[in-house]
């Protein structure tokens, strides 16, 4: 049996990715100054962060059921079967929408909702094609999947609360009271949503909180001092040197991890701005 592995771009996969890896990767839609834009089609993150920076204003959505049908059907002239992996329902409506579409696909559609976004939603797309490739159907790739969602974590700071402001995360009071005091806050996603973890005064702060919190996570959560049992993974936008210094200094906390390096997707990106730097991890899977 021929599985397929979709999933969308907030998983960090780009499009030359997908083709690599054989993974289908349905683009984020945005719209910016009243003009639709495809994530990493027609929108590169270069021009995001320009368009950011200038003040353009800028909304996410989610692919149309016409984009995610249209992409199903191709996929299943050559395909028994789909795994479609999206971003966690508790953070978006793009799990719902798909899953009501694959209703209609008769067992050949199985979405996937296992409460990750970025980072860890792309472990997830790789655990579930090397599923795929050992000989697993969709519906047990999909149950998988489901089990062991909630066997990762993040951690995130961000370096300017303007975005939290505009995105209405945060009030204008207590942006202009952060901003005032130079607070860095550390957010955290545990699977359906984000939400505050600790307040910093300087990124190197905000960053020893983060592998703190990390170091904690592993061992109290899956009993792994090394990072042997984990695939730990950094994020960030538009902080490339940062987040290259700390997977250097990550490898010498964890010996036995593998670490993966990534831009945040855009989606992501646009509500927290540029300079943000973020720790995860997901257990491996058996």
């Amino acid at each position: 049996m021929k599985i397929a592995v979709v999933t969308d771009s907030n998983s960090g996969i780009t499009q030359a990715e997908g083709k690599r890896l054989g993974i289908f990767v349905l683009p984020m839609p945005f719209m910016i100054d009243g003009q639709e834009y495809l994530e990493d089609i027609t929108l590169t993150q270069p021009e995001f962060y320009e368009r950011l920076s200038g003040g353009g204003d800028i909304a996410t959505s989610q692919p149309s059921p016409e984009a995610i049908l249209e992409l199903w059907d191709q996929i299943l002239e050559e395909y028994d079967e789909i795994v479609h992996i999206p971003m966690s329902s508790g953070l978006s409506g793009s799990c719902q929408t798909a899953s009501m579409l694959a209703e209609e696909y008769d067992g050949r559609v199985w979405v996937a909702d296992n409460h990750r976004i970025s980072v860890t939603q792309r472990q997830s797309v790789l655990d579930a094609l090397m599923m795929a490739d050992s000989g697993m159907g969709a519906a047990e790739i999909r149950d998988k999947l489901e089990e062991s969602g909630m066997d990762a974590t993040i951690y995130i700071t961000v370096d300017t609360l303007k975005y939290l402001k505009k995105g209405g995360r945060i009030t204008p009071a207590a942006a202009a009271l952060g901003t005032l005091l130079r607070i860095k806050p550390v957010l955290s996603i545990q699977g359906e949503k984000l939400d505050a973890f600790a307040k910093a005064r300087t990124m190197k702060q905000a960053k020893s909180m983060m592998i703190a919190a990390i170091r904690h996570d592993l061992e109290t959560r899956w009993g792994d001092t090394d990072g042997s049992r984990v695939h730990l993974e950094i994020a960030h936008t538009q902080n490339g040197e940062a987040a290259m210094a700390l997977k250097e200094e990550l490898a010498l906390l964890f010996p036995g991890a593998d670490i993966h390096v990534d831009p945040l997707s855009l989606s992501i990106a646009c509500h927290i701005g540029p300079g943000s730097l973020a720790i995860a991890a997901a257990k491996r899977m058996e």
